[in-house]
């Protein structure tokens, strides 16, 4: 997403969701009940362990697969750092990104789920998941959120 059009959409989205929904900014503490948006532009959003805590870090960086920020960056920091904690979902978009950085948080020990090909309005980043076998798998859009609250309630 482009500089600028993640605060407002953020904004749209905390006005309508029952969690808290921000643009993350450097030093944000991941917490339930937050959702953290990367900010769109130059930097890339990862997530790292900071004593028995988990904190966003934005990164200046160069595009990755084309993208900045780009959600593969985020999801091999999390198989890095939160690894079988980790519980994710990809959601519809198109290419590859976030593919190959599921696969990792799988492969860590995480659990993974990509948006189903009904429910998406492009399929290409869900299916490059699932065909790579980072997704354990594929879930309707309106299943994933109780399916992942389910996933993190059963590590607690």
């Amino acid at each position: 997403m482009p500089a600028g059009f993640t605060t407002s959409f953020a904004e749209r989205l905390n006005g309508m969701s029952a969690m808290q929904v921000k643009e993350a900014d450097d030093g944000d503490r991941v917490r339930p009940g937050l959702v953290l948006l990367a900010p769109g532009g130059e930097r890339h959003m990862r997530v790292y362990r900071s004593g028995g805590e988990y904190r966003v870090k934005l990164v200046k960086a160069e595009r990755v697969s084309g993208h900045c920020p780009s959600v593969d960056v985020l999801f091999r920091s999390i198989a890095t750092d939160v690894g079988r904690n980790a519980a994710a979902a990809l959601l519809t978009g198109m290419g590859e990104d976030g593919a190959a950085g599921l696969l990792e948080i799988r492969r860590a020990g995480g659990r993974t789920l990509a948006q189903d090909e009904q429910s998406s309005v492009v399929f290409g980043m869900p299916a490059a998941a699932w065909e790579r076998g980072g997704a354990e798998e594929l879930v309707p859009l309106n299943e994933i959120p109780t399916r992942l609250l389910k996933y993190i309630a059963v590590k607690e």
